[in-house]
């Protein structure tokens, strides 16, 4: 994906960890609200539904992480903030990938850091012409 490359590009600018992301293969999983809670409720002990969750990688298993989102928030959440889907979509996989990059958003001061360098990693994509599209297709029956 020509988006994650451009994050990875300037790493060093977005990361909060000097190493930046782990080296590896990254796993993008694109999920229901449900199907997120459950992950969220079996792995993270809150059952609550959210829009990202991130799986840190194992260098042994050249993985570098996960990152698990909410389809039906970015829908949701797109629609009342009248923007894009794609440009929503596009914010949870940054968040995800800041997550993997070192940064925390569990205290305010750190989810202001990681608001501005979600803010820089989309200005980053826009000027790269690197921002992904995604289109939304009615589920097979």
């Amino acid at each position: 994906m020509r988006a994650i490359r451009a994050l990875e590009a300037h790493a060093a600018a977005l990361a909060r960890d000097p190493a930046g992301v782990p080296a590896g293969e990254l796993s993008l999983v694109f999920l229901t609200d449900p199907d997120l809670a459950r992950l969220h409720a079996d792995f993270l002990g809150d059952p609550a539904p959210t829009d990202v969750i991130t799986f840190a990688g194992d260098l042994r298993h050249g993985t570098a992480g996960e990152i698990c989102v909410s389809v039906d928030a970015a829908v949701r959440c797109a629609r009342a903030r009248r923007t894009d889907f794609s440009r929503e979509l596009t914010l949870y996989l940054v968040h995800g990938w800041l997550h993997l990059a070192g940064h925390d958003d569990r205290e305010p001061a750190k989810k202001r850091a990681m608001r501005r360098a979600e803010a820089r990693a989309l200005r980053l994509l826009e000027r790269a012409d690197a921002f992904p599209v995604f289109r939304l297709h009615p589920p097979r029956r």
